[in-house]
């Protein structure tokens, strides 16, 4: 929760940390835990399908965007962040950017300079599968005439043919 050492959101995996006196220029692409105190300019991304967590902790600035699943800020963040899951802004998180997210919580004094936009996240399990009898065809070109019945079975209407 806001405030405590102990977020809601845990990742398995290895935690990388920026520390306070370090400066990374470039993107950086992740998974598992991504802490940092220090400077980033450059993007961050998690690596798509893994669980991945970003904290933007005390005085720790990202210039740049971040992508991942959850996202804790309590320092500065100047780009956009989304967040596919779970964005905490703690008491004194600063974004400069819009924010997209899945679920937030903002504590009192944490500071958004930008939009807010909530997305909708779709869940596999309840992904309509495409139509397996549906016929793709090229765009300026007629599709063939399908058969009135399958080859092989009646319509529901229709006798059963008998030899």
């Amino acid at each position: 929760m806001l405030g405590s050492k102990k977020s809601a959101f845990n990742v398995s995996g290895g935690t990388t940390l920026i520390s306070t006196d370090a400066v990374i220029v470039g993107d950086i692409h992740f998974s598992g835990n991504l802490d940092i105190e220090g400077l980033v300019q450059g993007n961050i991304v998690a690596q798509p399908g893994k669980d991945a967590l970003v904290r933007v902790v005390g005085k720790g600035r990202v210039e740049g965007e971040i992508h991942a699943p959850g996202v804790i800020i309590n320092g500065t963040v100047q780009g956009d962040v989304h967040s596919s899951k779970h964005l905490e802004l703690a008491p004194k998180g600063r974004v400069q950017g819009n924010v997209f997210y899945a679920l937030v919580e903002m504590a009192a004094g944490s500071e958004v300079n930008g939009s807010l936009t909530h997305i909708v996240v779709a869940d596999p399990a309840t992904q309509k599968m495409p139509d397996p009898g549906a016929e793709v065809v090229e765009a300026g070109k007629k599709a063939k005439p399908a058969a009135a019945f399958p080859a092989d079975r009646p319509a529901k209407d229709q006798p059963a043919k008998v030899d």
